[in-house]
């Protein structure tokens, strides 16, 4: 799902933008405090900005703290990639807002080959395991959200009921813009728009909830092994999960 996040090469002494040089930290002191709208970060009691100069404002007290924590533990330099909850805020603020229609789209067509509806034929045991692990998550969503996805053996696209795609794209759109940023970066990340509805509802654990999205790979790991480099990929994955389920949680 493209949806653009913050920059990499960003900061400024009044708040995020685009450079390329590192940015020497300029504060001492990090609080949180209402704001018109929300609550923002405060560093030495001034705002920072969005890359696009916006005030950087999220809904939740907790969110803010998110943010605050961020910003608190940078050293000497300013590290963005180490800010993802400030780049999901700046995301929400510059550019969901501004494309809502678009990104409950994406999120919707992922309903319409959702991974917990391709099974596999065989071997035997991922077959039973796709059924125990994944069956009751389809039940779910037929029962929480009113979506009814039909599963099919093999990787041949099967189009859903258009109602199913319609009522996911619905629920995106009920959503505010911080979480539906949250759902636009939890969805492709766990390959379901029903595994990412769950996360956003705090339904299950981070952790269940991907170990779920990749049970194929995981029973491929289990036959053949895993490299490093793959072990490393799913360790940010994961926590991208967990920083996601955090968000959820902190925007109530």
């Amino acid at each position: 799902m493209q949806i653009p996040s913050l920059d990499p090469n960003v900061a400024a002494r009044k708040g995020f933008r685009e450079s390329e040089e590192r940015v020497k930290r300029f504060w001492k002191a990090v609080h949180v405090a209402p704001a018109e709208g929300g609550w923002a970060v405060l560093l030495d009691g001034r705002m920072p900005k969005t890359p696009s100069h916006a005030p950087l404002i999220v809904p939740t007290g907790a969110a803010a703290r998110m943010l605050s924590y961020e910003w608190a533990d940078q050293g000497e330099f300013l590290e963005p990639a180490t800010m993802p909850a400030t780049r999901l805020a700046s995301t929400a603020i510059d550019r969901v807002s501004q494309a809502r229609e678009a990104v409950a789209d994406e999120i919707a067509a992922y309903a319409g080959s959702d991974l917990l509806c391709y099974l596999a034929e065989d071997p035997s045991s991922l077959v039973e395991r796709q059924a125990r692990e994944w069956a009751p998550w389809r039940a779910w969503a037929a029962a929480e959200l009113g979506v009814h996805l039909e599963p099919a053996e093999g990787i041949v696209h099967r189009p859903q009921d258009p109602a199913a795609v319609a009522r996911v794209r619905e629920l995106a759109l009920r959503l505010d813009d911080f979480a539906l940023t949250g759902l636009a970066m939890a969805v492709p990340l766990l390959g379901s728009a029903v595994l990412g509805f769950a996360l956003q509802r705090a339904a299950d654990g981070a952790d269940a909830l991907f170990d779920a999205s990749r049970l194929d790979e995981a029973f491929q790991e289990e036959r053949w092994g895993v490299d490093a480099e793959n072990a490393e990929r799913t360790a940010a994955r994961r926590e991208e999960a967990r920083l996601l389920a955090r968000w959820f949680a902190a925007l109530g």
